[in-house]
């Protein structure tokens, strides 16, 4: 079964009902469905087949999903099953909470006020540090992993996407197949080097969500993956009261702690920085010196002895080395190789971007460049968007799916980045061929330097059924909107391609 197919809609899985897609992300589809047996509504979270072909992934997964599901907090999304349905499909069904994440409100509200920051956090703080009690670390703390709720007493928080753990006996953020669990963006300095990680690899990653709340950017923005874990590793944030100058002065010797390169000067426990965060913003905490923690054994060794220059410099060198290793490593795994072609752009279509070498590149008129393995294919099925015939690109899709993908681009003066989910779709339906559907949010981002919109969805053949799925940037320009998509079979998507892609998109003058 394709977890990325919006024809499970309708259908029975596991015992559950689906009615609607939720949302979807590299590793997982989260449905909403129904539990016929209790007559309650459920999200359902059916992770990607590949993951199921790794027996100890699986043996984990159950485990580890049991283990949630005992945790009995109220911060802590209830798991109401876990298992594998009898076609092998790993499935969670927990409680359904209608209320929107934090990544939504950050967009649609920006920073958010102390009082908030205060109650939500101090909910989430309580849920991972009940976590790590029970031996479980979350990996994933991001705004799209936090629920609100609105109760009686106020918004209620619940800690989601509990599904992919790791006990804090394993290595490192990495499944067996050496994929990164976790977001850049939010990712601790230990687990992008494959260090041992435990519950501050979370404290970390939460702190940057809250910095993000307060100041409304994160506490590193870099324009591509390879920058951004760099300044995990290797540079400071800029002091969250420059952003936020109605904060005191406090605040930041708090945060410098939770964002501190090691673990081991980090605060003891979530809770612990959470308290002192909101022990600084009401003035009454002390200022933090990063000499108060004591060193562990292996900060001991790594401490230079008296007289030790020669030492120093071979470790710096050292240090040097292996972060260069890791960043080509992870340079390497990010870009997706590196045998590419740049396409400079035309006047017709200025947008500039590389694909693979051994694609085609097509254009269509003064309309759209279509970059694909089948090329002339697609610019076929792309050039009739009302009356499109899907019958040779359904052949590619069912027997050759790894080559039914490809990038898309053309400006459109009928875009509007700012129009929004409902309207997007509106826009691309008239736009691109057969039945388009968008089943995300719209994620603010830049491309190329200009302010852009990202967004999942999929088109599909009306008749036949056949279907590709895309990610779509609406990106804002001075003469005319651009759209640029990266699309593929369901089920074939490529994050690493389309994260290469969406980098190497450039607007000449």
């Amino acid at each position: 079964m394709s977890v990325n197919d919006r024809a499970l809609i309708g259908r029975e899985v596991a015992g559950y009902y689906i009615e609607d897609l939720i949302g979807k992300g590299g590793m997982a589809v989260v449905y909403l469905a129904v539990d016929p047996r209790l007559n309650r509504r459920v999200a359902l979270k059916i992770l990607n087949p590949l993951l199921g072909e790794d027996d100890r992934f699986r043996q984990r997964f159950v485990l580890e999903s049991r283990t949630v599901a005992s945790m009995d907090h109220p911060n802590i999304i209830p798991i109401y099953e876990a298992d594998s349905a009898d076609d092998g499909t790993l499935y969670i069904a927990m409680r359904y909470v209608d209320g929107p994440d934090l990544r939504k409100i950050f967009y649609d509200r920006g920073p958010m006020t102390v009082s908030q920051v205060n109650r939500i956090f101090a909910q989430v703080a309580a849920a991972l540090d009940t976590a790590h009690a029970h031996d479980l670390i979350h990996r994933d703390v991001k705004p799209a992993n936090i629920l609100i709720a609105a109760h009686t007493e106020g918004d209620h928080a619940y800690l989601t996407d509990f599904g992919i753990t790791k006990h804090r006996t394993s290595l490192s953020g990495l499944t067996q197949t050496d994929q990164f669990i976790g977001t850049p963006r939010y990712m601790a300095p230990e687990q992008i080097n494959k260090e041992h990680i435990d519950g501050r690899c979370d404290q970390y990653a939460l702190a940057c969500v809250v910095y993000e709340a307060l100041a409304g950017q994160l506490p590193f923005q870099r324009d591509n993956e390879i920058a951004l874990l760099w300044a995990h590793l290797a540079e400071a944030p800029t002091p969250l009261t420059t952003l936020r100058p109605d904060l005191p002065l406090e605040v930041d010797g708090v945060m410098m702690r939770a964002l501190a390169k090691s673990p081991e000067q980090r605060y003891d426990t979530c809770a612990q920085f959470i308290a002192e965060l909101r022990d600084a913003i009401s003035g009454t905490s002390q200022p933090y010196e990063f000499a108060r923690v004591a060193p562990t054994e292996e900060t001991r060794r790594r401490q230079p002895k008296p007289g030790g220059g020669k030492g120093i410099l071979i470790g710096a060198a050292v240090a040097i080395v292996t972060i260069i290793a890791l960043v080509a490593v992870l340079a390497t795994v990010l870009r997706g190789g590196d045998d590419w072609t740049a396409q400079k752009g035309s006047a017709a279509v200025p947008i500039a971007f590389e694909h693979p070498a051994d694609w085609s590149l097509q254009q269509q008129a003064d309309v759209f460049v279509v970059a694909s393995p089948h090329a002339d294919e697609f610019r076929t099925l792309f050039a009739t968007p009302v009356t499109a015939d899907w019958a040779t690109a359904n052949e590619t899709i069912k027997n050759t799916p790894e080559e039914a993908t490809g990038f898309y681009a053309q400006t459109l003066d009928t875009l509007d980045p700012r129009g929004g989910a409902q309207q997007l779709q509106e826009t691309l339906q008239s736009s691109l061929p057969g039945k388009v559907s968008v089943f995300s949010e719209v994620v603010q981002v830049s491309v190329g330097g200009q302010p852009a919109v990202r967004l999942e969805g999929s088109i599909a053949d009306p008749q036949r059924g056949g279907q590709l799925d895309f990610t779509g940037w609406a990106v804002e320009r001075a003469d005319e909107p651009a759209l640029v998509i990266y699309f593929c079979a369901p089920s074939r998507c490529d994050n690493a391609l389309a994260n290469r892609f969406i980098r190497s998109v450039s607007f000449p003058e």
